[in-house]
């Protein structure tokens, strides 16, 4: 498989991912979160998708620049793709747990792991190549300005 390959494989898997992801948050937005006192800060629900979208095509490149050293790297690279994998993962579970469960608290506690995962993803990704690293970059910075907003509601509805 070539590098453009992997890079488009690993961009549909996320956007994929995030697609299934919204199908939880989708209802949840029209019926549940209009109810939740939410702080002065909390963005219009039109900026999620954009932002999102933005954010899984840039971890699918890093992934993919990642992919690409498979054969040079073998070992390091396995490595950094099992973290960005769970990152991945907890990505999606934080959307079941705070829409599909409405659960604030649990997905508060679960953010906090998906940020570590998501920074030793970033770690592990600009050992192996350092534009793959910075292109995970506006993704830890939106989890924890989502981690803060996570926080300031469950805060303000408990």
């Amino acid at each position: 498989m070539n590098k453009i390959t992997r890079i488009l494989a690993v961009v549909v898997t996320c956007l994929a991912i995030g697609y299934f992801s919204g199908i939880v948050t989708r209802s949840a937005i029209t019926t549940w979160y209009p109810t939740l006192i939410k702080p002065s800060f909390n963005p219009p629900n039109w900026i999620f998708a954009p932002v999102w979208s933005m954010l899984y095509v840039m971890m699918g490149v890093a992934a993919g620049l990642v992919w690409d050293r498979i054969e040079t790297e073998k070992e390091v690279v396995k490595k950094a793709l099992v973290f960005f994998a769970i990152q991945l993962a907890l990505n999606a579970l934080w959307s079941y747990l705070f829409f599909g469960l409405h659960n604030p608290m649990l997905a508060g506690l679960e953010i906090i792991v998906l940020w570590l995962m998501i920074f030793e993803t970033y770690v592990q990704f600009a050992k192996i190549n350092k534009i793959a690293g910075y292109l995970f970059l506006p993704y830890l910075a939106w989890v924890s300005f989502a981690a803060v907003l996570n926080g300031s509601i469950w805060w303000l509805n408990r």
